[in-house]
């Protein structure tokens, strides 16, 4: 498949990095991170947290914009019409599976955000803020990598930023959609790279 790909001119020019990086971490909230949950506690989320956890700490030293999501509703009236009986039941504001995991948030530092869509960049003020502090790179991590990761990924180069996604700091719930997904959006809109890289 990657040679017709590459046949074809799909991933020949690099997006490469810009002057100021700017972070997002989208969805690492307890309802995916928690076994405890329905959606939570999916091996590669779990160490796409830890790998994040690290990330961030090495950027908020460096002064890197930080932006961070959750997803959650008033009621289902609000919500799209999302396929998740887990979702509907659990992503509420009055739910517990909504928090951020403190190891991923920092309070004082995080633009904090709710988002109602897959993508943070969706009606949420994240490009505003990413513009406001110069941010021409987005660094992209969350979960789920075939879900509101991808989603993510695309807003993020709808709005001309060059994006990179941490291959590491990403999760899904099977190993099959994160590596698929991961392939075709580094053959068409983001850089791939390690945490160590990045």
């Amino acid at each position: 498949m990657s040679d017709d790909y590459q046949r074809r001119s799909y991933g020949a020019i690099p997006v490469g990095t810009g002057e100021k990086p700017g972070i997002v971490v989208v969805d690492f909230q307890l309802g995916f991170t928690d076994p405890q949950y329905p959606l939570g506690g999916a091996p590669l989320v779990s160490r796409a947290v830890e790998n994040t956890e690290t990330l961030l700490k090495v950027a908020r030293a460096a002064g890197v914009p930080v932006a961070v999501c959750n997803t959650a509703y008033l009621n289902e009236r609000e919500m799209p019409y999302w396929k998740i009986t887990a979702v509907r039941e659990t992503f509420l504001h009055s739910h517990p599976s909504t928090k951020l995991d403190p190891r991923i948030y920092d309070p004082a530092y995080d633009l904090q955000v709710t988002k109602k869509g897959p993508s943070i960049f969706f009606e949420t003020g994240v490009a505003n803020y990413f513009t406001k502090e110069r941010v021409d790179t987005v660094i992209v991590t969350g979960c789920t990598t075939s879900g509101c990761v991808r989603a993510s990924v695309v807003d993020a180069a709808s709005h001309n930023f060059r994006t990179i996604v941490v291959t590491d700091c990403v999760g899904d719930r099977a190993l099959g959609p994160h590596q698929a997904n991961l392939f075709d959006m580094g053959q068409k809109y983001a850089d791939l790279l390690s945490r160590d890289e990045v």
